[in-house]
Parts: structure tokens; C-alpha cells; sequence
């Protein structure tokens, strides 16, 4: 009895001491977790442990920036993402077709977009007339019968057609004309009007010692026209035999080394250095510069119209500022061709043949006839009234109705040098009008 109280008094003391060390055991270690200690730097990153986010101060709301679908805006994602961990993506199945974006971004200059395609078109285009023997139109002929040639070789036609186009007409009228042959011509003018079409435009030109324009292009039809057409009359000059010679001949009266007459046609010679005779005054007639006047507007005219310079005049041209070989030029650049209606001594039967040929040193008598050769236009002689009025219409009609040939060029569109056509016809006994030929311009790159 006395062992068994010692035994147990001997468990009971060990089970103490067992006790009391797990008791110390368990507060060393809370109290080694209450203390921080620094960690000794680990290399393995499973082990590493980060430390709890400080709290920070709301920040102010700012402008939102460009919004990404699906992301929003860039500034908010960017200040979410600094304290929201982010999330991987969500895997999208591959798309069968590539996107491609048709409108250039915005706030990009050309140059930030890349390469401009440019294309350069060589299409020349040909307005023909065909006539019989008699002078009259051939209509019904098809793009097989028409050969054309640039620089002597053949170029195949691309685009034929017998549509009747709207013109833009520079109607140009010649006041230097006699009494006699002015009064014919403004009584005439009130065709003009009943020549054209509601599609067509018309602007008005005279010209005597210089040009004139009376009004910009404005509709055929419209009330415009014949007042600015009866604004635009005058009478004309006189003709007068000028005297060189004998009593009426001299200067009596004289002005600072000039002659005072009230003759125009004459003047003293001492303006050429020689005060001993009277030279004759040469008359003024600029036809070269009424066609440039004319010409510079209807350079500005839509690609669509056909460019028409109807002009009426005896043909006579000296005193221009503008030379017929410039003025040429630039009608055969800009795809204008001009018509006209000749009057006075040019239309007279065989005096009109005559006076196309020149002297050197002497006025043109006829220098229309060779702006309406070059460019493919049509020359109408007329002396009385009715025959004015009719080759009005007659032209217009011819003009709108021809054949339009297109072509594609073989030669360089960055050569500006001269290139000749010509147009063939495959029938008999026809006169093919069309123009000689053109100069490239840089309005037809596009």
C-alpha cells in the first residue's frame, strides 16, 4: 500500500515537469512570433512572403484617356492595375479572317500613313467629224471604221462613243469690223441663243484693240445672254483711204515733233526717226490675244464639256501681244478646239482662199483659218444675214454631235514634247476633221 502511494507520487511529479516544459515551449513561441524579426533573404520565391499593402490617400479624378474596348480607359486601367492583381486573359479561339482597318486613325498626317498611290492616266481623247463630198455629216459609222495614229503608229481605240456632249462656248466677236459688215453681225446675234442647248454654257468675248470679257460662263438659256449680247454690240470702224501725200497729206499743225490730225490712219514719220514723211498707221486687229483671253477661261471648265471658242470675225489680226505659235500651243494643251464664222472680205468667194496666204511683213489677212485647222474645228464663210444665223446652228449642232475617239498613249506621261495625230476613216471620198495633235498637261495626272 505504502509502494503503490510512493509510485504514484513519483508519476505525478513527472507528469509536472512534463507539463511545465510544454507550457514554456508554447510561450517562447508566441512570444518569437509577437517580436518581428528580419527574415534572412531566400532565394526560393515559394517561400517569400509579401508584406501587407500600406493604405494610401484617395487620389483626385482625372480626365479619362482614349477608351480601349474592353479595357476602358487608359488612365483607369493603369491606376487599377496598381493595387488590383491582374487577371490572365481569357483565351480566345483563333480568328479564320484578319482584320483590316479601311480609314486611316486620326490625328495622322499623310506621311505618318504611308505611300500615296498615284496613278497616271494616258487616255487621249479625239473629237472627229466626218463629211461626204458635199460638206454634210456622216453619221452611223462605228469604231471599226476609224484608225488612229500618234507619232505614226497605231494606237487602239478604248472608249468610242456618239454621244452628243454639252459644250462650254467662248463666243468671241470681232469689233474691228467695217460699218457696213458690224451691222450685219449684230442683227444676227440674237441666233446665238436658239443655237444651244439648256446643257450648254456660254460666256461672252469681244475684242477690237485689245480684249474684253462681258460675262463669266452662265447657262444658254438663261435671260443673261441677250443683254449681255446687246450690251456687247458696236458699230464697228470706218474705212477711210488714208492720204500720204499732197496738201491734205502733210502736218500743218505739229505737237512736240507729232502730228496733230484727226486722220487715225496716218501718222508723222518722225516717229520712225524720219520727219520728212508720213507713214500709214497699221490697223489694230488682236485676234491672238482675244483667243488667249478666251482660252484662259475655258481652261477652268469641267473635264465632262467640251471646250468650244466660236469666234466671228473677218479673221485679220495684227498688234497682239500674245504670238499665234504660244496661243496655239496652249489651245492644244488645254482640248480646246475652235470654230468660226467668217465675215467681211474673207467670205467673199475667192477672195476668202486668197487671203490665207500671207506676205511676210504684212497683216494676216486670214488668220483664223489656221486656228481651226490645228485644232479640229469647223470654218463656215457667210456674207448676209440669214447665212450668219445659220452657220450658228449648224456649228453648235456639229460640235456636240461628233465622234469622240480615246486612246491610250504609248509615250511617257512626263513627256511634255509634241505629238501628232492622225485619224483615218476606212471609206472612200470623206474629209476626216480632227485635231493635228496636243501637248500633255499635268491636269490629266490623277
Amino acid at each position: 500500500m505504502g509502494g503503490s502511494t510512493l509510485d504514484l507520487g513519483f508519476r505525478a511529479l513527472a507528469l509536472g515537469a512534463l507539463l511545465g516544459s510544454t507550457v514554456g515551449v508554447s510561450t517562447a513561441a508566441l512570444a518569437q512570433q509577437s517580436t518581428p524579426q528580419q527574415q534572412p533573404p531566400t532565394s526560393d520565391p515559394a517561400q517569400a512572403v509579401p508584406d501587407a499593402p500600406a493604405p494610401q490617400a484617395a487620389s483626385p479624378l482625372k480626365a479619362l484617356g482614349p477608351v480601349t474596348p474592353g479595357l476602358g480607359s487608359s488612365s483607369a486601367s493603369s491606376s487599377t492595375t496598381e493595387n488590383v492583381p491582374q487577371q490572365a486573359p481569357a483565351t480566345q479561339p483563333p480568328s479564320s479572317s484578319k482584320e483590316v482597318q479601311t480609314t486611316p486613325p486620326e490625328n495622322m498626317t499623310p506621311e505618318d500613313i504611308g505611300p500615296k498611290l498615284v496613278e497616271y492616266t494616258t487616255y487621249v481623247e479625239v473629237p472627229t467629224t466626218v463629211k461626204d463630198p458635199k460638206g454634210t455629216p456622216i453619221a452611223g459609222l462605228t469604231w471599226r471604221d476609224f484608225r488612229v495614229y500618234e507619232n505614226d503608229r497605231w494606237e487602239p481605240l478604248k472608249i468610242f462613243s456618239v454621244d452628243p456632249a454639252p459644250l462650254s462656248i467662248a463666243f468671241v466677236i470681232d469689233q474691228s469690223l467695217p460699218f457696213s459688215v458690224m451691222a450685219r453681225v449684230n442683227e444676227s446675234l440674237g441666233a446665238v441663243q436658239g443655237a444651244l442647248s439648256p446643257y450648254d454654257e456660254i460666256s461672252i468675248f469681244t475684242y477690237n484693240n485689245g480684249p474684253r470679257r462681258w460675262s463669266e460662263f452662265t447657262g444658254a438659256q438663261g435671260n443673261r445672254v441677250p443683254a449681255v449680247l446687246e450690251m456687247a454690240k458696236s458699230t464697228g470702224r470706218d474705212d477711210l483711204v488714208p492720204i500720204n501725200g499732197g496738201p491734205f497729206g502733210g502736218c500743218a499743225i505739229t505737237k512736240n515733233g507729232g502730228c496733230i490730225d484727226s486722220n487715225p490712219t496716218v501718222q508723222q514719220g518722225g516717229a520712225v526717226g524720219n520727219p520728212s514723211f508720213i507713214s500709214i498707221q497699221k490697223e489694230i486687229h488682236t485676234l491672238n490675244d482675244a483667243i488667249f483671253a478666251a482660252a484662259k477661261e475655258l481652261s477652268t471648265r469641267p473635264q465632262g464639256r467640251r471646250r468650244i471658242i466660236y469666234v466671228v470675225s473677218d479673221g485679220k489680226e495684227y498688234g497682239s501681244k500674245a504670238t499665234y505659235r504660244d496661243v496655239l500651243r496652249y489651245l492644244k494643251t488645254n482640248k480646246i478646239a475652235v470654230f468660226g464664222t467668217l465675215v467681211g472680205d474673207s467670205a467673199r468667194w475667192g477672195e476668202g482662199y486668197v487671203s490665207r496666204l500671207h506676205l511676210p511683213f504684212q497683216m494676216y489677212d486670214n488668220r483664223l483659218n489656221g486656228y481651226v485647222l490645228e485644232t479640229g474645228g469647223i470654218l463656215n464663210a457667210q456674207g448676209d444675214v440669214n447665212g450668219i444665223e445659220r452657220s450658228y446652228a449648224q456649228l453648235a449642232q456639229e460640235a456636240r454631235n461628233q465622234y469622240t475617239l480615246v486612246y491610250a498613249s504609248h509615250e511617257s506621261p512626263f513627256d511634255s514634247r509634241y505629238r501628232k495625230i492622225e485619224v483615218r476613216v476606212s471609206r472612200p471620198n470623206v474629209e476626216v476633221i480632227a485635231k493635228k495633235g496636243y501637248y500633255p498637261s499635268g491636269k490629266d495626272q490623277r
